[in-house]
This record gives structure tokens, sequence and C-alpha cells, in this order.
């Protein structure tokens, strides 16, 4: 729930990017009961926060965590090198294939790309260091007209080999099925529309809307 923003344009408050650090703190709550199970928490770009980084490590990394780039950092050492130019340095793993769904202005077609990775330091600014891998994949051969899907992915995930990398980007993919489900539910189920007073009673209109939802995306598929 936002707080209108003051006079000098700010919001007061915690910012909101807490909340990514806060869902794998959660993530990490679960692993401990859960041994058996590998944990992955995916997200896109708004979850490219330092600080989330940090957290996973100081708590040991119990959950993999893999997020989408959105900055271009630039790496210890005095170089002056960004991190995605030090990526796309590196030789091609190799390639992958696979068909993006349609989308609002977007036809479905047939991507191909091409994978790179590369181990890299971050800075924790902390006056110590953060290992991390970076993974690159760029579209080849985009049909003319369209912007080539280029995405930039970091992880605590080792990715040596083509295999790990196609692993990598199969995990970011599974990400659009959530981002059909909330479709489903702030489209079709129209749940911002609700005009509810307390937040016992939102979250109960939420407990059914998501069984609604997940229904429908089920019928989808």
């Amino acid at each position: 729930a936002r707080e209108p923003k003051g006079a000098d344009g700010q919001r007061p408050g915690a910012p909101e990017s807490l909340r990514w650090k806060e869902g794998y703190e959660r993530v990490a709550d679960l692993a401990s009961a859960l041994p058996d199970t590998r944990l992955v928490y995916v997200a896109d770009r708004e979850a490219d926060i330092l600080e989330l980084m940090v957290r996973a490590r100081d708590l040991g990394t119990p959950a993999d965590w893999l997020l989408r780039a959105k900055h271009n950092r630039a790496l210890p050492g005095g170089e002056g090198k960004k991190l995605w130019t030090s990526v796309l340095e590196t030789k091609p793993l190799g390639e992958v294939r696979f068909s993006l769904p349609s989308g609002r202005g977007r036809k479905a077609r047939e991507v191909r790309q091409e994978l790179y990775a590369k181990r890299v330091t971050l800075s924790d600014r902390r006056q110590g260091h953060l290992e991390a891998t970076c993974v690159i994949a760029r579209e080849i051969g985009a049909p003319e007209g369209v912007k080539p899907i280029e995405w930039r992915l970091l992880t605590n995930r080792r990715a040596e080999t083509l295999d790990a990398a196609v692993a990598l980007i199969d995990w970011y993919r599974a990400r659009w099925e959530i981002e059909l489900l909330f479709l489903v539910l702030k489209e079709g189920c129209r749940v911002e529309a609700l005009q509810l007073g307390t937040v016992e009673r939102l979250e109960r209109a939420f407990a059914l809307f998501l069984v609604v939802g997940w229904r429908i995306t089920r019928l989808m598929r």
C-alpha cells in the first residue's frame, strides 16, 4: 500500500525494492524445512539489487537465485570494464532455440539465441566481494523490423557448459507462467477493481481468485 508522495516528490516509508530481498528471505526459511528440495528464486529486472545478492550470500545461499540484470555494473580492479562487455568478450557456449509465445503487439515466432557466460566478481560495497555468474542470451537472425530478444541474467549458479547455461535459460523462461497467471488475475478476475475496506477481506478474496485464476490458466494451457 503506497504512501502518497510528499511535497518534495518523494514517497515516505521503506523503499518498495525491499520486497525482493524479503521474498528471498521467505524462500530461505522454506529451504530449512525442505532439505530434499531445490528452491529457486527467479525474478525480473526490479530485483537486480545488490542487497538481495549480499543477503543470499550472508545466509549461505540456502536457495538458488536467478535475476534478470538491469545494471551494467563496473567490475572491480580499476580497469573501467563493464559487466556485459566482459561477458560478451568470451567465446559463445553455443545456441538455444525455443518458441516465443504471442503477446501484446507481438507475434509468436521461433527464437535462436547465442549464449555467453562468465563467472565474475562484484563489489559488495562493504569492503568485500560477491561471486556471481552472468549469462547473456543474444538473439541472432531476428526477423526484419523486430527487436532482437536479449536476456542478461545474474545467478549464484555456475554455467561452465552449454547444458548448464541452457538450464538457467529454462529457469528464466518459467517466469512467463507467473506473468500469465497475473494477467488472468488482473484482466480476467479484475482483482485490482475490488473495493474492500480491510486487509482481511482482501486476503480472503485473493485466496479465492487465485484458485479461479490458476484453473483458468490451466485451461489455457
